[in-house]
């Protein structure tokens, strides 16, 4: 029987198949106030992706946790973390309390996975092609000011969804060390030092993605 404790935190709509997959979206906690949901898409205070991520969430079993706060497992019981495309939604604040989350909750030993968009990918496409607005765009550093009161609501209710920070493989992996993790390296798509990945998608997002994985001492 395999025992391996492994968990996906910030998993959207990618949640891994055999994992326990976390995600702090607001929409999992509307999920469990009946007919809530509902009322907010047909008010125009959830947006229809958001309504179908509710849905989502309840078929594939996907729990809330927030990370920054506190995920609600055992301090030392987990193999494995794995984060894709989390952690840029955190400030440098935030960022911080997510990798000390990420340590009290790995055995000694646990190996912490990374994927992050590039920044370095996204710079030398600017480089290579010089179109500013792409580059600015493709950050997602920033985000259009709310002109209604229904565009004000819906950010109360669901939260800003743009990124806090930009990284690239070297400062992941002097952030991982600064946390105390060991030998963080940059891997390169489709590789792992994981034991049992099983259904882990080693290619998430390759086009745009940097990987990297550490070990906690």
């Amino acid at each position: 029987m395999d025992t391996n404790v492994r968990i996906n935190v910030g998993c959207g709509q990618t949640p891994t198949r055999g994992w326990t997959n976390f995600d702090n979206s607001l929409s999992l906690r509307f999920a469990k106030i009946p007919f809530l949901p509902t009322l907010l898409y047909k008010g125009k205070l959830l947006e229809g992706s958001q309504y179908q991520f509710i849905q989502f969430a309840k078929f594939n079993q996907i729990e809330f946790g927030d990370a920054t706060k506190g995920l609600p497992i055992s301090s030392g019981s987990v193999d494995v973390l794995y984060s894709s495309h989390m952690l840029e939604h955190l400030d440098t604040t935030e960022a911080r309390l997510f990798l000390k989350e990420a340590r009290r909750v790995l055995r000694s030993g646990g190996i912490i996975r990374l994927s992050v968009p590039d920044l370095h990918k996204q710079a030398r496409k600017y480089l290579e092609f010089g179109d500013a607005d792409a580059f600015i765009a493709n950050t997602q550093l920033c985000q259009s000011k709310p002109k209604t009161i229904m565009q004000r609501l819906r950010i109360l209710i669901v939260g800003a969804r743009q990124h806090r920070w930009m990284y690239d493989g070297p400062s992941v992996v002097r952030l991982l060390s600064s946390m105390g993790f060991k030998e963080p390296c940059v891997l390169s798509a489709g590789t792992t030092m994981i034991a049992s990945p099983g259904e882990l998608d080693l290619f998430e997002r390759e086009d745009e993605s940097v990987y990297l994985e550490a070990f906690n001492p």
